[in-house]
């Protein structure tokens, strides 16, 4: 498995931004799909973000298609969540996921998760 550590989380108002990021270590991180998720309390864990192995491809959940973007480096083995436009209904508990198919938005498709790092978006 890959070890992954998210920074970058915080408190911001309606309309701010945020840039999440995820490092990996343990495994070749080229070899992995990244993806970004979200859990709500009271809520299941849902799909945000994901991106290829090169980063040639990406994948976004509806819900934040147009003012989120997911990037990696490879050489840095780290992948990055810019979050824009935020809303209050943005705040959640985002996890940084590694799997195999970055296409798939099911949490049980993905082996590894970081510990999650807070975003609360204000009114």
């Amino acid at each position: 498995q890959v070890q992954l550590v998210e920074s970058g989380g915080g408190l911001v108002q309606a309309g701010g931004s945020l840039r999440l990021s995820c490092a990996a270590s343990g495994r070749t991180f080229s070899n992995y799909a990244m993806g970004w998720f979200r859990q709500a309390p009271g809520k299941e864990r849902e799909f945000a973000a994901a991106i290829s192995r090169s980063g040639g491809s990406t994948y976004y959940a509806d819900s934040v298609k147009g003012r989120f973007t997911i990037s990696r480096d490879n050489a840095k083995n780290t992948v990055d969540l810019q979050m824009n436009s935020l809303k209050p209904e943005d705040t959640a508990l985002y996890y940084c996921a590694a799997g195999l198919n970055y296409a798939s938005i099911r949490p049980s498709s993905w082996g590894s998760w970081g510990q999650g790092t807070q975003v609360t978006v204000s009114s």
